[in-house]
């Protein structure tokens, strides 16, 4: 895509949401990272559905030891890989309250540190909690990201990489959000909403679905 488009791309999906947020509920940032650790090969609705109740149970770190490890799997496990992502909580709030003073910390590397955090997660958290600019990348948004044109690559690094160059600096707060809720609901995997896509005719993607 052209610098145009894509800029042109932003402006109408701005129109649409101006202020697109993360679809995980969340009360502190604490409880951010919990749920964007359990979203990992899940959906949020169905991480909003467990933590509704893990969340009144264990809300910070303190709280979540004192539930133990048993406890939490019990709390999340219809989310997949459950076990590992509770050993990871687990050790993830040892981890805060041992070496951040309970607090999430602010930095890529400070984040990568904490169990269960990659750099999709640790982008998520310092987008939404610290308004960084940065592009967390999972399959909504590197699809888009491919179909589209505005930033083709094989892996996620790639692809925000790619898209980290070529978004204007004026859109790039919300543009990971935009992004990904354009994958859920209209950029679909198996069944594009291209007829009734705003921005169907900036797109590049060679196989779109007819009215």
């Amino acid at each position: 895509m052209k610098p145009a488009a894509i800029d042109a791309f932003f402006e109408r999906l701005s129109a649409a949401n101006p202020a697109p947020e993360t679809e995980l509920n969340y009360t502190t940032p604490y409880t951010l990272i919990v749920a964007v650790v359990l979203s990992a090969q899940a959906t949020d609705a169905g991480v909003n559905r467990a933590t509704a109740n893990l969340f009144k149970a264990a809300d910070t770190p303190e709280k979540m030891l004192k539930l133990g490890e048993a406890s939490l799997k019990k709390h999340i496990k219809t989310i997949g890989l459950f076990n590992a992502k509770a050993k990871n909580i687990m050790a993830l709030s040892e981890k805060l309250l041992r070496d951040f003073g309970g607090q999430v910390p602010h930095t890529h590397a400070d984040l990568e540190s904490l169990p269960g955090v990659g750099r999709k997660t640790a982008n998520v958290v310092m987008n939404v909690l610290y308004d960084e600019p940065t592009m967390a990348v999972d399959t909504h948004v590197f699809r888009v990201a491919n179909r589209t044109g505005m930033a083709k690559g094989k892996t996620p690094r790639a692809v925000e990489d790619g898209l980290l160059k070529v978004i204007p600096k004026r859109w790039m707060k919300h543009a990971h959000h935009w992004l990904i809720l354009h994958g859920r609901y209209v950029c679909k995997a198996r069944a594009p909403q291209c007829p009734t896509c705003v921005v169907s005719d900036l797109c590049g993607f060679k196989d779109k679905v007819k009215a």
